[in-house]
């Protein structure tokens, strides 16, 4: 069973959305958690994971005393409620705060849609309607980030969180489609890298070319290209 610990996370390393979680714990302070890998290359999901995710059976779950959550940046919200400390991800004011919600809800319904269509079509032709589509969405965050250090405002927090896992993939994103992210959006890769000054970033994310390595290989193995 999973109460064997009172903090469970099931994760995989090359995954954006167990990034997000790792983040997020690591800038509330916790750093003592049972981090379990998932064998998914194999497509072998653990009794742990198939138990704890009966309805998706996908990583990240967070098993904090027993009980799962599921979903990344529902796991977010849990940690920041949870673990209040002196920084909250999401603002105090409830219409900024349903704009942060909307944002985040924004990368995983366009941004991410669009970098899948990117690195996974083989044809040509769906490969460049999804780098368009994901430039597209890039500068569309660029242009609600606009001048501030973070996406929300001086403080790094839940838009944040939910994008910047994102930065260890453009490298494989660059090489499926043929160009430049900072080329196309540099105040997006500016953001990026201070973001990625922070300890809990940096910590969390993974080498951008070891992971552009494991996609690229992927893509061979399963497309041909």
């Amino acid at each position: 069973m999973a109460n064997d610990k009172q903090l469970i996370m099931l994760d995989y390393w090359a995954s954006m959305f167990c990034m997000r979680v790792k983040i997020a714990l690591a800038e509330k302070g916790i750093t003592d958690y049972d981090c379990r890998v998932e064998d998914l290359m194999n497509e072998k999901k653990s009794p742990l994971l198939q138990e704890m995710n009966p309805v998706h059976k996908k990583i990240p779950v967070l098993i904090h005393n027993g009980k799962p959550i599921c979903e990344s940046m529902i796991i977010v919200e849990y940690i920041d409620e949870v673990w209040k400390g002196e920084c909250s991800f999401l603002p105090s004011d409830p219409y900024q705060r349903s704009q942060s919600r909307f944002w985040a809800d924004y990368v995983d319904k366009k941004f991410y849609l669009a970098s899948l269509k990117l690195w996974k079509s083989k044809e040509s032709t769906e490969r460049e309607t999804g780098k368009t589509e994901f430039i597209e969405s890039l500068k569309c965050l660029e242009e609600q980030l606009g001048d501030n250090c973070y996406f929300g405002g001086d403080s790094f927090g839940f838009v944040d969180i939910a994008l910047v896992p994102f930065y260890s993939w453009f490298g494989a994103y660059e090489c499926c489609g043929n160009f430049s992210v900072e080329a196309e959006c540099p105040k997006l890769i500016a953001w990026a890298k201070r973001c990625e000054q922070r300890e809990t970033v940096k910590s969390s994310l993974p080498d951008m070319q070891k992971l552009s390595e494991f996609i690229l290989g992927i893509r061979r193995q399963h497309l041909g290209i």
